[in-house]
C-alpha cells in the first residue's frame, strides 16, 4: 500500500482539475510532467505505482487528507473520471448506492417513484437491505416524491440527501414555489 510520503514523492496532484502528474520516472513508459493514469473499462482513472494499480480518486484523497479511508470515496457528480477534490467525498456503501442515479427504465426522474398504469397512481417505494418497501400510492407525483423523501429520512440515510433525486426534486420545486 502506498503511503502519503511516497505518493508526494512520485506524483503531483492538481486539486482543481483532479489530474496527477509524474514527478519522477518510475517505469520506462513514464514521462516526467505527463498526466498519470488511464481509464479502465468502468471509467475510473487507474494509476499504477510499483506494479500496483490504484484508483486516482482514492489517491487524491490520500494526497490531500493524508489517509486512505476505510469507506468508499465517491464522486458527488457521478462522473468517475472527475477527480477534483471538491467532487469527492467519503461515503458509506449505502450512500454510494443511492448516488448511482436512476435506472434506464425509470421514467419519473425520481428513484423509487413510478407510475402504476392499472390504477392511475404514482407509487413511492424504498429499498432497504435489499428489501423493497412500498410507501404508498398517490394521485399526484409531488405527493409520491415527498413520501419517498420522507421514507429516506426515516431510514436515517444521513449525509446522502444531496444525491437523492427526491431531495433534489423537492428542493428545486420548493424554490420555485411549485410543491
Amino acid at each position: 500500500m502506498i503511503t502519503y510520503t511516497e505518493l508526494h514523492k512520485i506524483l503531483m496532484y492538481n486539486p482543481w482539475t483532479g489530474d496527477f502528474y509524474w514527478k519522477i520516472k518510475t517505469a520506462n513508459c513514464v514521462q516526467i510532467g505527463c498526466v498519470a493514469g488511464c481509464s479502465d473499462t468502468y471509467g475510473y482513472i487507474i494509476i499504477t505505482i510499483k506494479g500496483k494499480p490504484y484508483k486516482a480518486h482514492r489517491l487524491a484523497w490520500l494526497y490531500v487528507y493524508g489517509y486512505l479511508p476505510e469507506k468508499i470515496v465517491e464522486h458527488k457528480n457521478q462522473v468517475k473520471h472527475n477527480n477534483w477534490i471538491n467532487n469527492l467525498r467519503e461515503a458509506s456503501q449505502q450512500c454510494n448506492m443511492r448516488n448511482i442515479g436512476n435506472f434506464s427504465h425509470n421514467t419519473s426522474g425520481v428513484k423509487g417513484v413510478c407510475w402504476i398504469k392499472n390504477n392511475n397512481k404514482w407509487r413511492a417505494s424504498l429499498q432497504v437491505n435489499r428489501q423493497s418497501k412500498i410507501l404508498g400510492q398517490f394521485k399526484s407525483f409531488d405527493e409520491a416524491v415527498c413520501h419517498r423523501l420522507a421514507g429516506e429520512q426515516c431510514v436515517n440515510w444521513e449525509g446522502c440527501d444531496s444525491c437523492s433525486p427526491a431531495f433534489q426534486y423537492v428542493k428545486n420545486n420548493i424554490q420555485k414555489g411549485e410543491v
